[in-house]
């Protein structure tokens, strides 16, 4: 098993540090000016040339690459390094003008103007030429620059395009799928409302003035629009790879982002990469820096563990927000801390220096439009990277964590569709956060996986409305607690396959035998209502006293399972709501409502117990810390982090530290300013 990985480019061995750099904003005489800046302010990569199509190509086939020369040149020469950008996320104006196909069309077929970015069709075949075009020649330029440290591809891909090029396409997608009409129409249910197609040319993409209500459609348009946007990426990395194979490329990715299936992107990528903007000191910075932690995780285990690059964030106010509050004093450090905590080997910002025009000129940024380094954001990011030169030690080290908590796009996708039992967002992104706190508040690794990865590392997998069963995916979870292993569902798991039909023969449907429950029906209940749920005395968890559940209550039926807690009120009080079925060697449990945070801090404090659950520290965490451990199978380091505004100790036993961020030795307690973060070497 791998525990340390290889820097994310041999080039440089320190943690990266830096941000978006746009000089063809401004004019030469700047550019010396922002080299200075970045020796000042600890910086040694520059994300360059992302949305640099109209200055890279100004006229169709006329190239000028000279500036960018230059700027690679100065990098090279202060010590720097640039992560290169392929510009495809906005295509210059004459493009558009002689080429509309490249232009998008909306669900309402109606065409978009020039304008905004991402406002592509990725099926052009005049877009993908061009843009293979502009690649080809960064890459035949830049191979053996001694600045190119990574290659960005574009820029948060998303979106879809409904024109006739890409309705063409997913037409032909579908074929390939489902090989038949007759199989087509079987697995979309199509006889409902009369839609049995009999034509292939009959099938169109969701739209509003069109079909939206056929599941398995919506379903499918989604998975094209991850596919054809993949496809496109190929595209764009196929000259890359040509001439510059050794050099890493990645793209920058947004979270949780619901309009791509990142599980299929990863795979292309030599490293991931993503953009962080928390919304710090709005409501309670401590849940929200779980959240925060969440995704950083899902990024880390896009590749199986290995660091990913923290590509954007913002070290000051982020201008989109409905209010640009600035982060308080001591939030930049800790919140960039915290994603090198969960397995960055990068601190990068949006942006390098403020525009003085269009959208973003008062989006945060290192250099505001004062143009000097004597601001106290300036002086936050020089912390910042000082701190990380301190911080080589952590390179390429990563984390295995005992727990995995289960977040699938195609489930997200399926679950918010369903007309039932509540409309619109049902909760499974924010349920599947809400376990993830559960260990996050005791400093337990975790985790972020889909349905197709591997189970059998880790003693705990936890799968929050695991609505949509794909193949095979029962079977496995069926062999992982055969094994031994820790299997945890909740409320409306098992209810649809890979097409959005519904399970016969009672759900949880094929996870039935391994949860040895039959789920008979859901109640949804309104705003305000709750249910009780009350432990059984002899459970072997410790759970006591009464719980509130809200939103969602499964009646369930126990078969194999042995009743745990049971509901307190309405016409199911006394039916199961937590129960645990032994099956081969492991345990499967189900937690049939949705139930406040205090439930699943005991329940999963209980489990962490009985399964010998690793820690990132071996101390009890007061509310608000966090510590988070990377290593590389030898030695370790933990970063503590304090997210509330006051000071707060940890007691650490006997264990002898170090602080790298300081030198200075912590034995004993660790006593945390505010916001407040010491990194842990033993």
């Amino acid at each position: 098993m791998i525990d340390r990985y290889a820097p994310i480019n041999p080039k440089c061995t320190h943690l990266l540090h830096g941000g978006d750099y746009n000089p063809d904003q401004w004019p030469a005489e700047v550019w010396a000016e922002d080299m200075r800046l970045m020796k000042l302010a600890h910086c040694n990569t520059m994300s360059v040339g992302i949305f640099a199509w109209s200055r890279l190509e100004p006229s169709e086939g006329q190239f000028d690459l000279c500036w960018l020369d230059q700027i690679m040149d100065m990098l090279a020469e202060n010590d720097g390094y640039a992560v290169l950008a392929t510009p495809s996320g906005a295509r210059p104006p004459w493009m558009a003008a002689k080429y509309p196909e490249v232009l998008r069309v909306r669900p309402d077929r109606g065409r978009n103007l020039f304008g905004r970015r991402h406002n592509h069709c990725l099926t052009s075949p005049v877009y993908r030429e061009k843009t293979r075009l502009i690649n080809t020649k960064l890459a035949e330029r830049y191979r053996d620059h001694p600045a190119l440290l990574v290659w960005h591809l574009s820029n948060e891909y998303s979106g879809e395009c409904h024109c006739d090029l890409c309705r063409g396409a997913f037409r032909a997608w579908l074929r390939r799928k489902y090989g038949s009409l007759e199989a087509l129409n079987g697995a979309w249910w199509t006889a409902f409302w009369s839609h049995t197609y009999s034509d292939w040319d009959q099938i169109d993409p969701p739209s509003p003035i069109g079909e939206t209500s056929v599941h398995g459609l919506n379903l499918d348009w989604k998975r094209f629009t991850t596919d054809q946007t993949v496809d496109f990426m190929l595209n764009e990395v196929a000259p890359l790879r040509e001439f510059t194979p050794d050099v890493p490329v990645t793209t920058n990715m947004m979270g949780t982002f619901p309009g791509l299936n990142y599980w299929k992107l990863a795979p292309h990528l030599d490293v991931i990469s993503w953009d962080s903007y928390p919304t710090w000191h709005r409501d309670d910075d401590v849940r929200l820096a779980a959240d925060v932690a969440f995704v950083h995780d899902l990024n880390r285990s896009l590749k199986g563990g290995k660091p990913f690059m923290l590509m954007e964030s913002v070290p000051s106010a982020t201008n989109w927000m409905p209010s640009a509050k600035l982060k308080r004093p001591g939030m930049h450090a800790l919140s960039s801390l915290q994603a090198v905590a969960h397995g960055s080997d990068t601190v990068q910002y949006f942006q390098w220096r403020k525009s003085r025009g269009s959208a973003e000129k008062f989006h945060g940024a290192v250099v505001d439009h004062v143009g000097h380094e004597r601001t106290r954001v300036f002086q936050d990011v020089a912390d910042v990277g000082r701190k990380l030169e301190k911080l080589d030690a952590v390179v390429g080290t990563t984390v295995r964590p005992d727990v995995a908590i289960l977040y699938d796009w195609e489930n997200a996708w399926a679950v918010n569709d369903a007309q039932g039992p509540r409309r619109g967002d049902k909760g499974y992104l924010d349920d599947c956060k809400q376990h993830y706190r559960a260990f996050w508040r005791r400093g337990i690794p975790v985790d972020i996986i889909d349905m197709e990865q591997e189970l059998s590392s880790y003693k705990l997998v936890v799968a929050p409305m695991l609505y949509m069963l794909r193949p095979g995916v029962a079977e496995r979870i069926d062999a992982y607690v055969q094994a031994g292993g820790t299997f945890v569902a909740t409320y409306w798991t098992g209810i649809v396959d890979e097409n959005d039909l519904c399970t016969l023969g009672g759900f949880p449907g094929p996870l039935r035998p391994v949860l040895g429950i039959w789920a008979e029906e859901i109640d949804a209940l309104y705003e305000g209502d709750t249910n009780g749920v009350l432990p059984n005395p002899t459970n072997a968890l410790g759970l006591s006293g009464e719980y509130e559940a809200r939103e969602l209550c499964d009646l369930i039926h126990a078969e194999s399972a042995q009743v745990l807690a049971t509901y307190k009120a309405d016409f199911y009080a006394g039916r199961p709501a937590l129960t645990v079925n032994a099956f081969g060697e492991g345990n499967a449990y189900c937690i049939a409502s949705r139930n406040e945070d205090r439930f699943l801090h005991d329940f999963y404090g209980g489990l962490s117990e009985t399964l010998g659950l690793r820690r990132s520290l071996d101390a009890e965490l007061p509310e608000g810390i966090s510590a988070q451990l990377r290593s590389d199978g030898e030695h370790e380091t933990i970063f503590l982090m304090n997210f509330r505004t006051s000071r707060a100790c940890v007691d650490l036993g006997d264990a002898a530290f170090t602080d790298l961020l300081t030198g200075s030795p912590v034995n004993g307690e660790a006593q945390l300013e505010g916001y407040g973060v010491m990194v842990l070497a033993r």
